[in-house]
């Protein structure tokens, strides 16, 4: 069993250095997401919920564009939060020419039925601009908790 979600669409994104918003059109990456629970890897008597996401990063700008690392903000129902930061996603840099996309699955483990994740991945540009491609928040839920 599981419980699907699906959310699309990065917010603005922002120069990595002034924090001000990059040029949509020149550096634009769509992020879409879907979960799923693990019951088969949980253990709710040990406040053990696993979950899978799948995350398909698409460069839906004009410059091509290399994911450099990725941010994390895990937070479960009891608001203990955890950060995640590291070097690309599964092991690769992914270089994403305009029009290109790069999927892959991941996962987290929460002490609650319940939770969050949001974040953003640091992106470089063809051209030298360096910017944060930001990560909606999507929820991490166990089937028949949430509507």
């Amino acid at each position: 069993m599981h419980r699907p979600g699906v959310w699309c669409k990065m917010r603005q994104a922002r120069d990595t250095k002034s924090g001000r918003p990059v040029d949509r059109t020149k550096y634009r990456i769509d992020i879409s997401v879907k979960t799923m629970y693990l019951p088969e890897q949980s253990a709710p008597d040990a406040d053990r919920y696993a979950f899978a996401y799948t995350i398909t990063i698409a460069n839906a700008g004009t410059v091509p564009a290399r994911l450099l690392t990725r941010h994390w903000i895990i937070t479960d129902a009891n608001n203990q939060v955890r950060e995640v930061r590291g070097e690309g996603v599964v092991g690769e840099q992914p270089y994403l020419e305009p029009g290109a996309s790069f999927e892959y699955t991941s996962g987290a483990i929460i002490e609650t039925p319940v939770g969050t994740m949001r974040g953003s991945y640091q992106m470089l540009a063809a051209d030298g601009a360096a910017f944060d491609a930001e990560i909606p928040q999507f929820t991490l839920s166990i089937p028949r908790v949430l509507h």
